[in-house]
């Protein structure tokens, strides 16, 4: 997966709560099993129309929002199922940050064993960042837990572990992988 730090990117509000994994991405999408070539289904029901137009009321077919890496949304952020799908289709569609009030635990999790940074702010903080304009950037600090917004830093909360494992770029393969040598003797030692 690829690491993330020092990210600075373009900000999307939908700030919606209670946005589930159905909505994020519907289940007719999810018979395929690669992590790419979701993102054209993100927020399907909500970025088409019937005939498969642009929907021009939904917020990321506004040509501002284009180049949007950085969703901020409401609470319960990824509720409903368990479909890892919905964090890929996030991913594959160009988002690196999702600022939401809070996520499932599933969901949660599945962001980070995918790279997908999930940053959990209070509803203050979030409209602070909301009145941020379209052409505006805002900077994350992954290692100092901040996100710079104009000149205003805002501080959040995650675990070190999941924060390391952020950083490193280590998906759970690789953190096995880190321990090859010792399970080759294991083996080795028990004749496996």
């Amino acid at each position: 997966m690829e690491a993330i730090n020092h990210y600075e990117g373009y900000i999307v509000p939908i700030l919606n709560d209670n946005i589930d994994t159905d909505q994020i991405i519907p289940k007719n999408f999810l018979k395929r099993i690669e992590k790419t070539g979701f993102g054209q289904f993100l927020f399907d029901e909500w970025r088409y129309l019937d005939n498969r137009d642009e929907n021009p009321d939904f917020i990321l077919n506004n040509e501002e929002y284009k180049n949007a890496t950085i969703l901020l949304t409401g609470d319960n952020f990824g509720c409903g199922s368990s479909r890892e799908h919905a964090v890929w289709a996030l991913d594959d569609y160009g988002f690196r940050v999702i600022i939401a009030g809070g996520y499932s635990d599933i969901f949660y999790m599945n962001s980070i064993n995918n790279g997908l940074l999930p940053i959990i702010l209070p509803k203050e903080e979030r409209e602070k960042i909301a009145k941020v304009k379209a052409t505006d950037t805002i900077k994350i600090e992954l290692d100092n837990q901040l996100i710079k917004v104009e000149d205003e830093s805002i501080h959040f909360d995650i675990d070190k572990k999941w924060r390391d494992k952020l950083i490193s770029g280590l998906d759970e393969i690789d953190e096995t992988m880190a321990y090859k040598d010792q399970i080759l003797a294991y083996e080795k030692a028990h004749g496996i």
